[in-house]
């Protein structure tokens, strides 16, 4: 067995400096796939790095639970975990089948589809608000925008409350090292505030939006209860934004610093611009992990799990798993077949807005590559403190200046 590099997976300040840690991935995927990590403070954990275990834990919830420890590394307590049950997202079936069929009609392609002309609409109107002053910080000013912006369009809340939200998300991911613990508690209240004022609205004035939808839904026969839909909400809020922020914005980055691709799909961007969105979520994928909690003895990679054990999915190594992808470290726009994990590695808890991210990330990449083609860096990329999210969190950029309403209806991606 080849030496074993250091291995922390929870050394935030790794993932400030590198974006993921690759070289510790790489080494964990060849000599010791299915980890035993330990964890100041917890139990320690098992880390899953190679693509066939990671897919093996997410297509067996009754084995891998995620109700019963939550979805984050770190144990939760009693009330806190119980609070956070009312979410999809910490739930298995078939609590979790009934639930997601309350919003999966917001998500399905059709649906999502019927939302393209407003989404290029609003990505327009996002680089018009930069393209007069020749520079920005593309994260927020560009890549943070979209996402905010269409998250409020389905609750049929106002877009500056968007804004406040996404704000509140990158509180609440931030990793607690570097943060108040009640910073982060008063960002994740602010949100569940916010969403009891909109569930009181939206079932006084009902109307055709997600929030109206979901304020009306009913989980067991009965209307949600404040509880069932202020989590709700704060999935769809986070969830809506971090995939489409840190994608557009890490994904950019890939074509600076892949200067023969970037030309490569300036020059057949029509062609190229699908395969190209699909290498960024896999090449990025601005989701490290996920935790499961066994229900009982099992094996996986070789070892031995006991009942109650942490198991956490690292999906930022299983797509760059040489068994299952060529040359997994080259970025390459074209790539093709591309069956990348970003969205989770199917099961139930497969990403519901998978569709709708994608067209979102398609439009914003569109409008940049075309309205401000000759965008480069204008200073370092700062990177999000976290090991749960990865992405640059600051990325100064500049142009040339251009005219506002000057997008040439792009054809859809």
């Amino acid at each position: 067995m080849v030496r074993a590099p250091a291995i922390d997976l929870l050394d935030v300040a790794v993932f400030a400096r590198e974006g993921q840690p690759h070289s510790q991935f790489a080494w964990l995927r060849k000599n010791d796939p299915v980890h035993w990590h330990p964890e100041p403070g917890g139990p320690g954990f098992w880390a899953v790095t190679r693509y066939e275990d990671v897919r093996q834990v997410s297509r067996q919830s009754d084995i891998f639970s995620s109700w019963l420890g939550g979805v984050g590394i770190p144990d939760l307590g009693d009330g806190y975990l119980a609070a956070s049950r009312n979410m999809m997202l910490v739930m298995d079936p078939p609590e979790h089948t009934r639930f997601r069929k309350l919003v999966s009609r917001g998500f399905m392609p059709r649906s999502a589809e019927a939302m393209t002309p407003r989404i290029k609409e609003l990505a327009g109107l996002i680089i018009d608000n930069v393209i007069e002053r020749g520079e920005c910080d593309l994260v927020r000013d560009i890549a943070g925008e979209l996402p905010s912006f269409v998250i409020a369009e389905m609750l049929g809340i106002p877009l500056e409350d968007g804004r406040r939200l996404y704000e509140l998300t990158e509180v609440m991911h931030t990793d607690p090292a570097t943060i108040s613990p009640q910073v982060q508690e008063n960002a994740r209240l602010e949100m569940l505030r916010y969403a009891s004022t909109v569930a009181v609205q939206k079932r006084r004035e009902p109307a055709t939006d997600f929030g109206s939808i979901l304020a009306a839904a009913e989980g067991a026969g009965e209307p949600l209860t404040e509880d069932e839909f202020n989590w709700f909400f704060l999935l769809l809020v986070n969830a809506g934004g971090d995939t489409t922020r840190n994608l557009v914005s890490g994904g950019m980055e890939a074509l600076f610093n892949n200067p023969s691709e970037r030309e490569r799909l300036h020059g057949d961007l029509d062609g190229l611009l699908p395969t190209a969105v699909e290498e960024m979520l896999r090449y990025v994928s601005p989701v490290v992990h996920f935790r499961r909690t066994a229900t009982q003895e099992t094996r996986l990679g070789g070892q031995r799990i006991a009942k109650g054990d942490k198991v956490v999915m690292f999906y930022g190594s299983a797509n760059r798993d040489e068994e299952a992808f060529r040359e997994p470290d080259r970025f390459d726009v074209g790539r093709a077949p591309n069956e990348h994990v970003a969205f989770g590695a199917g099961g139930v808890h497969f990403c519901l807005g998978a569709h709708l991210a994608r067209i979102e990330i398609s439009a914003m990449l569109r409008e940049i590559l075309t309205r401000i083609p000759d965008v480069e860096p204008a200073g370092p990329i700062e990177r999000l403190e976290s090991v749960f999210i990865a992405g640059p969190k600051r990325l100064p950029v500049r142009f040339t200046p251009g005219s506002r309403g000057t997008a040439a209806n792009p054809k859809p991606g």
